[in-house]
């Protein structure tokens, strides 16, 4: 089961951090969860943000790999795909998720996954971090991103 066995991660002096949230729009009622999740989580850090909306979850790593060039120190990708009776869940989710690894790795910029892959609603409505739900993983990526962001600030420069 998701969300079993994750670590509990201490996240200090990250105030000074810049971090960007861009969120999908579709399934408004889980969008909403996640942006309050991720908003909740970098208030909690004394992190200021900027959110920056997109049509779906697809728009996510072009508009992440904008933000990353911005230079923001991390982004938190928000989004929810939920399975169909066509193969386009396959397509969108393997495009979202390489997408986003790509900008990771090109940038050296922490990018939060928050993309929820579901089968049905109530799965993604269980992880949007709502009232009754089980998980919240708007709150998780911020956590994971600002935690890698302040990790990598604070590896020091090989000496020559």
């Amino acid at each position: 089961m998701s969300g079993k066995g994750a670590p509990e991660l201490m996240v200090t002096d990250c105030a000074d951090l810049r971090v960007a949230v861009v969120a999908a729009q579709w399934h408004t009622r889980v969008m909403d969860g996640l942006v309050d999740g991720a908003m909740r989580a970098l208030e909690e850090l004394g992190v200021p943000s900027t959110l920056v909306r997109v049509p779906g979850s697809f728009e996510l790593p072009v508009a992440a790999r904008v933000l990353a060039g911005r230079g923001y120190d991390a982004v938190i990708a928000l989004g929810v795909v939920i399975r169909g009776g066509t193969p386009h869940f396959d397509y969108v989710c393997q495009g979202v998720t390489q997408g986003l690894t790509q900008v990771g790795v090109d940038t050296g910029v922490p990018i939060g996954f928050g993309v929820l892959t579901c089968d049905t609603e109530d799965q993604a409505l269980d992880r949007a971090g709502l009232v009754g739900s089980s998980e919240d993983k708007g709150h998780e990526a911020v956590t994971a991103a600002v935690a890698t962001a302040a990790v990598l600030r604070a590896v020091p420069e090989p000496a020559r």
